[in-house]
């Protein structure tokens, strides 16, 4: 099933290319929205600028052939997309000339519906290196273990050599946005400028924001209608600290409307990664019951796809504490304190594994196949066909009982420039009696 998502993908590429070319940029812009492979969105600002689509698309490219070892799928054909979309990186991004060594990526909109067309968006840029790094790794190795693979690959898509160079130098520069001062990472270049939002004061009636304020109202403020840096920290964790994601967790919590039922899981997952045990434990049963309970008050529309999938994700990556990074499959449980047991499996290469988490230990076992290898705390853990493996843990992670700051611990903050962070809600009172009067007169 992954294999044909990832096919259908493909088969897109030819429009992807056109969109692309549409945009007037080399390489291939898949669509945010589509049926047949074309651009279905109709606000391009929510839409078509959410460039990071291609970088996703790689994303999971890559995830599929590390799980299941498909080579093949790559050299056949799907490596086309690698090269396409590093085009696109590499032209859309730029070099500044006045001395900046760092790579740019301006106008575009990352997964934060409430905040769109900005300059270094976090999550783009975060997702375009890893773009551009695969593109570069996957292109290296077909030259050398399959040149005849690589050559037809050069003949479909005119590839050329110092196209490579390129791809690794912007990576390497990718600019990765940071601010010192707060020792959190901006969500694009402007992003810590503007005044917060204040949802604690927020009134229910006036939730979702998206349908009571104009989107040039809420693009103004710091707040979010879903994860975005927090999903940078989950699917390319391996980049950032502890106390980073720690801090950057905190600080876009407390502006995250959840508006969006695609965030609550990824929120669950980061949540309990960094200690917020009880918060992560609220966000995964909001997701739960996000269509059991109607709680969006929109389900006989039909069921929130992608979030059921997330439930998935925020029991295995979140309470279950697996990572995937390039392939390397990392356990770091986070089970819940009054949980006795957690179970969940997974295939990795042809072999089923089962893993088992409990309070004071993680047990591997292997019901199909022949051998896998993951890592438990970095060390690392060989599981082989008929020898379950079980690997004491000293502890679950920090369990921080403090509750994460809100809007209201955010106001009164100082900038790296001495101003104040304020906080408000953007309202207008008309007194009807003068307007009537003034239409009188």
């Amino acid at each position: 099933m992954a294999r044909n998502a990832l096919r259908f993908r493909h088969g897109m590429l030819d429009a992807a290319r056109d969109r692309a070319t549409e945009l007037n940029q080399r390489g291939a812009l898949f669509p945010w929205r589509t049926i047949n492979g074309l651009e279905s969105s109709a606000y391009y600002a929510a839409g078509t600028a959410q460039y990071h689509i291609d970088a996703d698309i790689v994303h999971a490219l890559m995830q599929y052939v590390a799980a299941t070892g498909d080579e093949d799928f790559l050299a056949r054909g799907a490596v086309d997309i690698l090269v396409e979309t590093a085009r696109l990186w590499a032209d859309l991004g730029f070099w500044r000339s006045n001395g900046d060594q760092k790579f740019h990526i301006d106008g575009v909109t990352g997964p934060d519906e409430y905040t769109t067309v900005v300059d270094d968006n976090l999550y783009t840029n975060v997702m375009a290196r890893a773009n551009l790094w695969s593109a570069v790794r996957i292109c290296e190795e077909l030259f050398a273990n399959d040149p005849v693979a690589y050559e037809r690959m050069v003949q479909r898509v005119g590839l050329q050599e110092h196209e490579i160079r390129g791809w690794r130098a912007a990576a390497d520069a990718m600019e990765i946005p940071f601010d010192p001062h707060r020792g959190i990472h901006p969500q694009d270049a402007q992003f810590l400028d503007k005044e917060l939002w204040d949802l604690d004061s927020t009134p229910a009636s006036k939730r979702p924001l998206l349908l009571h304020y104009h989107p040039l109202v809420i693009y103004r403020f710091q707040v979010l209608k879903q994860a975005d840096v927090v999903l940078a920290l989950f699917l390319q964790g391996d980049e950032f600290t502890p106390a980073e994601k720690r801090r950057d967790f905190e600080y876009y919590d407390a502006l995250t409307t959840g508006d969006s039922t695609l965030s609550a899981v990824v929120q669950s997952i980061i949540a309990a990664e960094v200690g917020h045990h009880k918060l992560a434990r609220d966000y995964f049963l909001s997701s739960l019951f996000v269509d059991l309970a109607d709680l969006h008050h929109n389900t006989s529309d039909g069921v929130h796809v992608a979030s059921t999938g997330g439930i998935w994700s925020a029991l295995a990556f979140g309470f279950g504490g697996m990572r995937d990074h390039s392939g390397r499959i990392t356990f770091n449980p986070r089970l819940p304190e009054d949980w006795e047991r957690l179970s969940y499996r997974m295939t990795i290469k042809g072999s089923r594994l089962r893993v088992d988490v409990t309070q004071h230990d993680i047990t591997f076992t292997i019901e199909e196949g022949t051998s896998v290898t993951v890592h438990v705390h970095h060390e690392k853990v060989e599981i082989a066909f008929g020898t379950p493996v079980t690997v004491a843990l000293s502890n679950q992670g920090p369990r921080l009982e403090s509750a994460p700051p809100t809007t209201s611990d955010l106001r009164g903050m100082l900038r790296a420039d001495g101003s104040v962070v304020t906080a408000s809600i953007p309202t207008i009172s008309v007194d009807r009696t003068e307007v009537d009067a003034d239409a009188t007169t």
